[in-house]
């Protein structure tokens, strides 16, 4: 299973990059929920520029398994929604740190990163 090293971690398994030094996140799907869910067919776009709130669900992800709810791992804004996803759903199965990131969200508090976890707590969830 792939973890990568520079990323944090929810342990609702959705991982975070911060984009460069700014306030910006990128919100995707771990390689370990894209595995569980199975083949994706279908992911929700959220609405951009609705807020959000950490620990809350703010769209869905559809596989030939089951519907699964994704949350917000910080409070915020909506930046960016991925619409290569509206054709592409796959890229969530093919590419989950890539071209299957889900959202950018604006963050309210970036002090709230502080509580996701490092790549090793990750693991260690997944793996324990």
């Amino acid at each position: 299973m792939n973890i990568p090293d520079d990323l944090r971690y929810s342990s609702d398994h959705e991982w975070i990059r911060v984009d460069g030094d700014s306030s910006t996140i990128t919100v995707g799907i771990t390689d370990y929920a894209q595995d569980a869910l199975g083949d994706v067919v279908f992911v929700e776009a959220p609405e951009v520029g609705s807020e959000v709130a950490a620990a809350d669900t703010f769209t869905e992800v559809e596989s030939t398994k089951s519907v699964s709810d994704i949350y917000a791992p910080v409070s915020g804004t909506i930046a960016e929604a991925n619409s290569a996803l509206d054709d592409q759903p796959e890229l969530l199965n093919s590419d989950p740190y890539g071209e299957g990131w889900i959202v950018r969200i604006d963050m309210a508090d970036p002090a709230q990163l502080d509580g996701l976890m490092d790549a090793a707590a990750y693991r260690q969830l997944t793996e324990g």
